[in-house]
């Protein structure tokens, strides 16, 4: 189980889903260009002394990530999904995206997702900060694939 974050562009967000990707053990995918200047200095305040626990894995353009990441399974969270997020039977070599926080992602990255997937929210509301969305969906696939640490 792995996460990935679609050119990120705020670093507290980042340095919070570090942290728990440490506390989970699960890698953390980062597709760049990243919206800040990638570094520990940028997420520390976030990700606390967790940061140097984490598994960051860098790509430096999607093109990059897609030749890495092999035959896992890419599940992208997104707000036009028909499907919720636990509804999903979750694998674990599967990948969780999540997109940028201004943007989420161009239409090439949807197209490319193998399941997408959304958390039902209230109407009239747009979305969840990416990291509380990152927890509760890596929190339903680790449950069901019995990754917790």
């Amino acid at each position: 189980m792995q996460l990935a974050l679609y050119q990120p562009d705020i670093p507290p967000n980042v340095g919070t889903i570090l942290r728990m990707s440490a506390c989970l053990n699960v890698a953390v995918n980062i597709i760049e260009p990243c919206g800040f200047p990638f570094g520990e200095k940028s997420f520390r305040r976030a990700g606390m002394d967790y940061i140097d626990q984490s598994k960051v894995i860098r790509h430096k353009s999607w093109d990059v990530f897609l030749d890495n990441i092999g035959p896992a399974r890419l599940i992208l969270l997104t707000t036009k999904a028909a499907e919720t997020y636990t509804d999903i039977s979750y694998r674990s070599d599967d990948i969780i995206l999540l997109g940028r926080e201004s943007a989420g992602v161009p239409d090439e990255v949807h197209a490319r997702a193998d399941k997408r997937a959304v958390i039902p929210m209230m109407a009239n509301t747009r979305s969840l900060n990416v990291a509380l969305s990152a927890s509760m969906v890596l929190g339903e696939a680790l449950r069901q694939t019995k990754l917790f640490p």
